[in-house]
């Protein structure tokens, strides 16, 4: 990988982590195309991916800063003090973070090695997931009720939601997709799914990004300068996407999206079919 390749995917990544439409997808798509995915060792292209994604939720983080700081303060009030009104909606919405990322988190470590192979990286599995989602999210928005607020978000609708994000872990899914269309189904409005699915992201994303980061130890088959540019440019790109994705969708339905995924994954399915794209 040159830097060039890096500054690339750093882009992609940051443009599409927010978007509902994949960046695992779009960072593979990418990355067979540049030809930086070692088909004799996947794993390091998920580890390249999981500590890139730092980068994006640095972004959440800074864009999101008082929200966690409020809600990290009001938690551990609300854990060490019996008084009146301790636990009131920054608590319960940090008790809903916590409930909605255990799904992510015992699915993710429970089927890890999967996750890493070479099964998740094919791009019938991205073109199948890219055309499944954009199905569901056209569905969540025919039936969704666009009503409910975050201030109506309960622990049960966290968990569901915190299932629809373990969902993915399955490359062409995409996070925000899935969160997003859960949010739909359970009839909240699009910029509260949108604002739920950045922060579930927070605990998730630092986590995984944090343990392949562990296990490199120091050195990186694709280059540890590569990695920081990509990380660095995904975050400021990432910023910039998330607040034009709340702005969009307090006016706008997500079907932009769901139009952009059925094209994606049946361009993929013609360029399988001709040969001209590797499984």
């Amino acid at each position: 990988m040159n830097p060039f390749s890096a500054l690339l995917l750093g882009i992609i990544q940051g443009l599409t982590e927010f978007l509902p439409i994949s960046s695992t997808a779009h960072l593979t798509l990418a990355g067979k195309f540049l030809g930086v995915i070692d088909p004799a060792n996947p794993e390091a292209w998920t580890e390249f991916i999981a500590v890139m994604q730092l980068g994006t939720v640095a972004a959440v983080i800074v864009y999101f800063w008082k929200d966690l700081v409020a809600m990290a303060l009001a938690f551990f009030k609300g854990i060490f003090s019996s008084a009146e009104g301790a636990r009131g909606p920054q608590f319960r919405m940090a008790i809903n973070v916590i409930v909605g990322t255990l799904p992510v988190a015992i699915i993710g470590i429970a089927f890890r090695k999967v996750i890493e192979g070479s099964l998740t990286k094919t791009t019938v599995v991205i073109a199948a997931s890219m055309i499944t989602l954009a199905l569901l999210l056209w569905l969540a928005e025919r039936i969704a009720k666009h009503v409910r607020t975050l201030d109506d978000l309960k622990w049960k609708d966290a968990l569901i939601i915190g299932f629809c994000q373990a969902c993915a872990l399955i490359p062409g899914s995409s996070r925000s997709g899935t969160t997003i269309t859960g949010g739909l189904f359970l009839g909240f409005m699009r910029e509260a799914a949108a604002r739920f699915s950045f922060l579930l992201s927070v605990p998730a994303v630092v986590a995984s990004g944090l343990l392949e980061l562990k296990e490199i130890h120091g050195t990186f088959e694709l280059g540890v300068g590569n990695l920081i540019i990509s990380t660095v440019v995904s975050g400021i790109v990432g910023y910039a996407a998330i607040a034009w994705l709340l702005r969009y969708l307090m006016r706008h339905t997500t079907m932009v999206f769901i139009w952009y995924r059925l094209a994606l994954g049946a361009l993929l399915i013609i360029l399988l079919w001709n040969g001209l794209l590797q499984p």
